[in-house]
């Protein structure tokens, strides 16, 4: 298993940013070439997800670049398919942006995504991290991990996700709630591999270890294993990453824990999406795909994720500053595409867990 330990001391996550690490998750394809012909005039409906200042910085680039101007709605993922939901056919979305591939699963399913084709997108992003018929792109990744405390467990005690439904671990977890996309795409790929009684055996073993109900986000389940509250917490790593590279504070929470990619020796680390998708209502559907083809270059990779923390996915994107902390591991191969196919499945089986 590959883990990494700020424990020993917190210099060294004062430190982090400015150290060479090994290189974490390499991308693996080639770059699109960039947009190119100004659209002057021209109006683009952004509906996202995101939150980032950083991406205000990516849409007026994208104007700059071809006169093309950006108009962003943002909001939840499920309050912007609600908010679909009632526009009908009426809705002015031309590009979805949201996290997590199970996300685009609810927009495609309710019927607003539409299938593209798009040769530059197609060479940049594996078909792994794609819809099959172009519904949606992914466009950053990240990973599912374990965030544990060293002084109370073994490494060895959290290789893999297996591990956290051990009775040795009762009273020791910490998660977010199930209903959470998150959760429900770890669940999916679980029972996509294994099989219903699994990763039903799996989550009520889980739901027996809680420390507490769950309740927060990600960064909620770091602090409280930096406090005690728990020894062990399930969370995407971007967020541990902030901590570890933010504020002095923030930095000393992050040195109390440290970082497991489960699964080493076997699947590899569960990995999600960050990603794109062309509405069925758009009036202008070559706009979307052109500015989707913009987040795909090695310069719309690098605004994308310098904020979050992910993982850009397009070959000579470089990785943002405050990853180099972490090491490289192997992740998972499992197609995207699937995981909403076990929502409802993975929901029931949460629920009959007790995993509220």
């Amino acid at each position: 298993m590959f883990r990494l330990s700020l424990a020993a001391t917190s210099m060294a996550v004062l430190a982090a940013c400015g150290q060479p690490a090994q290189q974490t998750a390499a991308p693996e394809a080639a770059a699109p070439p960039a947009a190119t012909a100004p659209a002057e005039g021209q109006v683009l409906n952004v509906y996202s997800a995101r939150h980032y200042d950083s991406d205000k910085a990516l849409y007026a680039k994208f104007e700059a670049d071809t006169g093309i101007k950006v108009n962003v709605r943002e909001s939840g993922a499920p309050e912007l398919l609600e908010t679909m939901k009632a526009e009908g056919e009426a809705s002015p979305a031309d590009v979805i942006i949201v996290s997590d591939a199970g996300a685009l699963y609810r927009f495609q399913s309710e019927g607003f995504t539409q299938g593209v084709r798009s040769d530059a997108l197609e060479a940049a992003i594996p078909a792994q991290l794609r819809e099959k018929d172009g519904h949606w792109f992914g466009l950053a990744k990240r990973a599912r991990v374990i965030v544990y405390d060293p002084q109370l467990l073994p490494a060895e005690e959290v290789d893999t996700y297996a591990d956290l439904a051990e009775d040795r671990l009762k009273g020791e977890l910490c998660v977010r709630s199930s209903t959470n996309i998150y959760n429900l795409s770890l669940l999916g790929e679980f029972i996509s591999r294994n099989g219903s009684e699994a990763a039903e055996a799996w989550a009520k073993g889980v739901a027996s270890n809680f420390a507490r109900p769950p309740e927060g986000g990600d960064s909620a389940q770091i602090e409280a294993v930096a406090a005690g509250q728990c020894a062990a917490a399930i969370v995407n790593h971007y967020y541990w990453v902030r901590l570890a590279t933010g504020t002095t504070e923030e930095r000393m929470t992050a040195a109390k824990t440290s970082v497991s990619f489960p699964d080493q020796t076997e699947n590899g680390t569960h990995i999600n999406i960050t990603g794109a998708a062309v509405s069925s209502t758009s009036r202008a559907p070559e706009l979307a795909v052109r500015f989707i083809e913009f987040l795909a270059t090695p310069e719309g990779q690098t605004m994308l994720t310098a904020e979050t923390k992910e993982f850009p996915i397009v070959a000579g994107a470089p990785n943002p500053e405050g990853l180099e902390i972490l090491p490289g591991f192997k992740q998972s191969d499992f197609p995207l595409s699937e995981l909403g196919a076990y929502q409802a499945e993975a929901q029931a089986i949460f629920d009959r867990a007790g995993w509220n």
